[in-house]
């Protein structure tokens, strides 16, 4: 046998090793999302507050997020935790978060009302976002004060800027929870509420670190959003709002009892979650090669044009539906009225309920446009040394 002959046995074939995938850096993330948010999604609020909120959150925080992580080879669902649905932990994220809200939430309110002039109180009242709704329009708010902003805001948020900011273990996740949170706070533009926001964004990041899934801490924000949301409806509809001068509580007594109350129902979640361990589900999130893409990455163009298209789509659907309100939300725009306090005097109060409703028999048709803004210029013409920011 000639050993010079090449040997005919197949050679072995060294198994490909997938490169390493790398998130997408927070910080861009954050920027891109922040300048959306400042400019479209504050001028579709501006046009519409209840379309404006679904829009920002479906195509700003959803969307943005969900790109980023999909041009970086990810599966967005599975790297964010948002599959598989845990049962067990997001109904326990959800009693938290009401909890929460009672033992924590309340308080640092009640803090920051006290401390904060009543001129910024005013300035960021958020209830003031609840005014001049259709039925329809507060169906569609609530909707999305309670559904689509836990879902999107904790997408973004915790699924993609916590998840790249957390370094792999056994390096501490905390500075990462900690930014992330303050960054959460920051983006809602409250200073009023930046601590108990800060709060929230603390407990919706721990929730995630400790069950490895987003499902707990969505459920934790649609509780807060939706008792924060049926207290303010119930003190409106009441008339408590009215006779207190504020959305929020203002009694002391009231404010430590609701505290007690939340500490306590905090104690029995705690003791539960001994007794059922599955409440904390998975307790880790899932290594690189679960949420590693299992197809090619497409062109990002290919990647944007579904979110761009179904955008433009349904700020086309708001003009065909609302074509006058759309209207009349730009000619308030360039003729801005200040807010009133609610102690304000009864004449400018009558003056002013009165263009709201002026404003709604012109969106239904039944009075014509030039009656509403004659009136609307007139009261931002007699308001005009106020908005130049000189107050009484």
């Amino acid at each position: 046998m000639d050993e010079g002959l090449p040997s005919s046995d197949p050679q072995p074939v060294e198994p490909t090793v997938p490169p390493p995938l790398h998130p997408p850096h927070p910080l861009l993330a954050a920027a891109l999302a922040f300048g959306l948010f400042i400019t479209l999604g504050a001028t579709t609020q501006l046009l519409n507050p209840s379309f404006g909120v679904w829009f920002t959150e479906v195509f700003i925080f959803l969307g943005l997020a969900w790109v980023m992580l999909r041009r970086a080879g990810f599966r967005p669902a599975e790297y964010t935790g948002l599959t598989p649905f845990l049962g067990k932990p997001a109904l326990f994220g959800f009693l938290l978060g009401v909890a929460n809200f009672f033992a924590v939430v309340v308080p640092l309110q009640f803090m920051a009302q006290r401390v904060a002039p009543p001129w910024l109180r005013e300035m960021f009242d958020a209830s003031r976002l609840f005014e001049g709704q259709t039925p329809v329009e507060l169906a569609l708010l609530l909707g999305g004060v309670s559904v689509a902003a836990p879902l999107c805001e904790e997408f973004f948020f915790r699924g993609l800027f916590q998840r790249a900011l957390t370094p792999p273990a056994p390096a501490s996740p905390w500075p990462a929870l900690i930014i992330s949170s303050v960054v959460f706070s920051a983006f809602h533009l409250d200073p009023v509420g930046f601590l108990a926001r800060a709060e929230l964004g603390l407990l919706f990041g721990w929730l995630l670190l400790r069950t490895g899934s987003l499902w707990p801490s969505i459920a934790a924000h649609a509780a807060n959003n939706m008792v924060s949301s049926v207290l303010f409806l119930v003190a409106t509809h009441s008339g408590l709002a009215k006779d207190t001068g504020t959305d929020d509580v203002t009694d002391w007594r009231a404010v430590l009892g609701l505290a007690l109350v939340g500490w306590t129902a905090l104690l029995g979640l705690r003791a539960a979650a001994r007794h059922v361990p599955s409440v904390w589900g998975r307790g880790t999130p899932p290594d690189e090669e679960a949420v590693r893409a299992t197809k090619p990455v497409p062109l990002f163009a290919v990647q944007l044009l579904p979110w761009v298209a179904a955008a433009t789509l349904s700020l086309v659907a708001l003009a065909l539906v609302d074509g006058r309100g759309v209207s009349l939300s730009v000619y308030d725009i360039q003729h801005p009225v200040p807010p009133l306090a609610k102690d304000a005097d009864p004449g400018l109060q009558a003056e002013r309920k009165a263009l709201q409703q002026l404003r709604k028999s012109v969106r239904k048709g039944e009075m014509p446009m030039e009656l509403y803004e004659e009136e609307r210029l007139r009261q931002s013409k007699a308001h005009a040394p106020e908005l130049k920011g000189e107050r009484p």
